[in-house]
């Protein structure tokens, strides 16, 4: 299973910044073990629901926290009997725009 999410916590900071709230969350996830990677918008991660499930719970405590208010965002893909999926999705990808670039030259 690879589930994409985002942890929106309300904040007091007068700058609007959720950095550092959403820093722990993003720890929670690295030190989980599970296969991951963060981007501008989403943290990824990728393994069995259960193990999931409970690395975005633990990411959401840590969050609340230190926040009244949490806002959750969550994209599962749960395709039973694949991993790697993760990467492996992205380099299909990659692979037809070479393919494509290929056929036009």
């Amino acid at each position: 299973m690879l589930v994409a999410f985002s942890i929106s916590p309300t904040t007091s900071d007068p700058t609007g910044s959720v950095t550092a709230a959403v820093a722990e969350a993003v720890r929670v996830v690295r030190e989980s073990g599970l296969p991951c990677e963060t981007n501008a918008m989403f943290t990824n991660v990728e393994g069995e629901w259960d193990e999931v499930m409970a690395v975005v719970k633990r990411a959401v405590d840590v969050v609340a926290a230190a926040s009244p208010r949490v806002g959750l965002v969550l994209k599962a893909d749960i395709r039973p009997g694949h991993t790697g999926q993760l990467t492996a999705k992205v380099e299909r990808i990659e692979e037809a725009l070479a393919r494509g670039a290929e056929g036009e030259a």
